[in-house]
């Protein structure tokens, strides 16, 4: 009987976990779908301007620089960015572009 009990819990915290993996993949998968993009000023010319964010920060790193200017590009509705200023050392500062 404790077998029994023992191998079905055991297929619980398998289905669990392969609920959590497949979760997790499509999660990820519906970021990049929906994720600003960086651009080059060239790329930025066909693109219809929208508005500029900013962001800054102590003792990170570069990437966040880049999630956190794609979450604020994001937030205000923009499909791209293009990074127009930034400085770094102790503390990061960058300031980006909006474009439709």
């Amino acid at each position: 009987m404790r077998t029994q009990i023992k191998e079905y819990d055991e297929v619980k915290i398998m289905n669990m976990k392969s609920t959590v993996v497949a979760a997790s993949l499509l999660s990820m998968l519906s970021f990049g779908a929906f994720a600003a993009t960086s651009v080059n000023a060239e790329q930025a010319q066909n693109l219809q301007p929208m508005g500029t964010v900013s962001v800054s920060q102590i003792g990170s790193a570069p990437m966040d620089m880049h999630q956190m200017l794609n979450e604020k590009a994001e937030a205000k509705g923009a499909s791209s960015y293009r990074i127009v200023e930034a400085r770094s050392g102790d503390a990061w500062h960058a300031t980006a572009e909006l474009y439709k």
